[in-house]
């Protein structure tokens, strides 16, 4: 099953760029950790990251990709509950509002730390965007102690938070140490570049990403669910 989920995601990707206007890949990563639990996504994400950059491209940003695409897929099968075949359309916005409310008021202060302190920077978007949202996505972990359900709204927001906050903020900073010729070329002047830059990217790729999730993940966790059943992936072999 990781070879065969590791093929539908390099698919995905592939198919995402030229053909369909979402990003499958990302999504599929986080689909399998769901179902598969934590070490079955980090397995699938860096392995079909190693495979989709044969097609690609290879280079010193393989491992960052590789190990972004790993943890989203451990973080996704980390979070989310089993998933219920019996009713895939439920939905309970209560479990989905402490995190989101976290990284929504995280954001605002991210806003008023710009207003009070500006730090040179001409836009909001930046390293603040990233830092204070993943403060907030601690927060709400904390605020909510217990595992999401699988429905296509919480999937979708989960996945848009996650991609943005957790694949940006490392891929920007990966950015820096991949372009920088020696230590002396490493400034937070640099890095805050790269943030700015990145930002519009970054909400391009989590809003395809929650896109794919939003109108294939639900169905496709029960079709997985019932894979798991049928071929007794929940027996525990001594």
């Amino acid at each position: 099953m990781i070879a065969i989920m590791s093929a539908i995601t390099v698919l995905g990707n592939m198919l995402s760029f030229p053909v369909l206007p979402i990003q499958a890949g990302t999504g599929m990563v986080i689909i399998s950790g769901i179902a598969f639990g934590p070490l079955a996504g980090v397995l699938i994400g860096m392995l079909s990251r190693f495979i989709v950059n044969f097609f690609t491209g290879q280079g010193v940003w393989t491992i960052w990709q590789m190990c972004t695409w790993g943890l989203l897929g451990a973080i996704s099968g980390a979070v989310f509950s089993k998933i219920d075949i019996e009713a895939p359309r439920s939905r309970d916005f209560k479990v989905l509002l402490g995190p989101v409310s976290a990284v929504a008021f995280m954001e605002v202060v991210a806003y008023v730390s710009y207003l009070l302190w500006p730090g040179g920077e001409e836009t909001f978007l930046g390293w603040r965007l990233y830092i204070f949202g993943f403060i907030g996505l601690i927060l709400g972990a904390l605020i909510q102690r217990k595992r999401m359900p699988a429905d296509d709204i919480t999937l979708a927001v989960f996945t848009f938070m996650v991609v943005f906050i957790i694949y940006g903020g490392i891929m920007n900073l990966g950015t820096m140490f991949m372009s920088v010729m020696s230590a002396a070329d490493m400034s937070w002047n640099a890095l805050r570049a790269l943030y700015v830059t990145g930002a519009p990217f970054d909400l391009w790729h989590a809003f395809r990403a929650a896109v794919f999730v939003f109108i294939f993940g639900n169905n496709m966790l029960v079709k997985l669910e019932r894979v798991k059943i049928k071929y007794g992936f929940y027996r525990v072999h001594r």
